[in-house]
């Protein structure tokens, strides 16, 4: 009797490693949004377009840090205390006023710092009788006093072309003057699901049917990553039909995704659909979960085929698509960064495959974070995603992970989700 294997990577030749799909992703896809200005208030999270260079100082003038008052480091005593008279105040927005020598000046956060006085006492630190200021000794030259151009020249390249606008980038902007940015257009991208099987959410399901979950989570993926999403919908498992909508959907967007129907069965369409209109670049990937994944182009226009079990089209869409678009709408980081954490569990794992586990974040014994594997780890249990805080990324050559060894970890937080 024949031995029955439960590896369902164990068949169909070489399989190809990610680090090769990601070079091929590089070589293949290149930029095709196209720039355009919008102003502060529409630019987060789009790309820059071009180098952003601040045309002034900020602050642009030595300016207080604290309340309090302004003086000639030369005009105090060198032990003991000094007593000056006050004269003049200055607020936020007034003009540079002069101060003559011997004198101490009312200054409040932010304003400009009074022409000659070049120190600042918190108003903490001074005693008042009358109009006389009494200062402690042992401060510092310059101390409290923000320089011109602290926190930018005028110059310097702040924001570089193809960073994707963070909040605080955009208030960069607004602190150098600047009213539009000019950013990468949104790219529209067409989506649909394949399966004969498939139904929407609401509809009542006959014997055999489920409910499509996955394109519902790439459309808020792809939501996430500030994406035009053109949803067509549930395609049966006919390759004429499959290939019809993918035809429609290059005409009209910048990239397509697909999810279902790349595997090898005889009801998985899609891979045949996509060479006919095209070409595929890779579909096999030495991976778990998701070995069925494919980059390719439908009539010049970008694809990518996710498998259809909704944690590996998560996995997969996280590693391997996300990166695609945002390539193509201009972006230069695009590699989502991991981070070492101690694994609290023990396992095994197959030489020359490269996985992800669904984990959690926790407390360990000694205070320090901990990764627990999610305890199932079949690609259809969407669950475990919901349930965890981000990935364990194992590479080919790791074979097992001990309790305590450091893994590579990739919040969800890291990719917006």
């Amino acid at each position: 009797m024949a031995q029955l294997s439960d590896d369902c990577f164990a068949f169909g030749g070489e399989l190809m490693r990610a680090a090769e799909a990601i070079s091929i992703l590089a070589q293949r896809v290149e930029p095709v949004a196209t720039p355009e200005p919008v102003p502060l208030t529409a630019a987060r999270g789009r790309i820059l377009a071009e180098d952003l260079v601040a045309q002034r100082n900020v602050p642009p003038h030595d300016n207080a840090a604290v309340d309090g008052y302004a003086v000639y480091f030369d005009d105090l005593a060198p032990e003991g205390e000094t007593r000056l008279p006050v004269q003049g105040r200055v607020a936020a927005g007034d003009s540079l006023p002069e101060a003559p020598r011997g004198v101490a000046v009312r200054i409040f956060t932010g304003a400009p710092m009074p022409e000659g006085p070049d120190t600042l006492f918190m108003q903490e630190d001074v005693r008042l009788e009358g109009g006389t200021a009494i200062f402690p000794a042992g401060i510092k030259r310059g101390a409290n006093r923000r320089k011109a151009g602290e926190d930018v020249k005028a110059g310097t390249t702040i924001l570089r072309k193809g960073h994707k606008l963070r909040p605080q980038d955009i208030g960069l902007a607004a602190s150098v003057g600047v009213a539009k940015l000019s950013v990468y257009n949104i790219l529209k991208v067409g989506v649909f699901s394949t399966g004969d099987e498939l139904r929407e959410p609401g509809e009542k399901t006959p014997p055999g049917a489920v409910y499509d979950a996955n394109r519902y989570v790439l459309r808020a993926l792809l939501d996430q990553l500030g994406c035009d999403v053109k949803d067509f919908g549930i395609v049966p498992d006919r390759k004429d039909q499959i290939r019809q909508t993918l035809a429609n959907a290059a005409v009209t967007c910048d990239a397509v995704i697909t999810s279902g129907g790349m595997s090898t069965g005889e009801e998985d369409h899609v891979r045949a659909a996509v060479e006919s209109l095209g070409s595929i670049h890779f579909w096999r990937l030495a991976i778990r979960p998701g070995r069925p994944v494919a980059l390719g182009h439908v009539k010049g226009v970008p694809f990518v085929g996710l498998p259809g079990n909704p944690v590996a089209m998560m996995v997969t869409f996280l590693r391997f698509a996300r990166p695609v678009l945002l390539r193509l709408g201009g972006a230069t980081d695009i590699e989502p960064k991991t981070f070492r954490v101690r694994a609290d569990f023990d396992t095994k794992k197959k030489e020359g495959r490269r996985e992800w586990l669904r984990a959690r974040l926790l407390p360990g014994p000694d205070g320090t974070t901990v990764a627990r594997r999610f305890p199932r780890d079949g690609a259809g249990i969407l669950t475990s995603l919901v349930e965890s805080d981000g990935l364990i990324e194992l590479a080919e050559d790791v074979t097992q992970v001990d309790a305590g060894t450091m893994v590579d970890f990739l919040p969800f937080s890291e990719v917006g989700v």
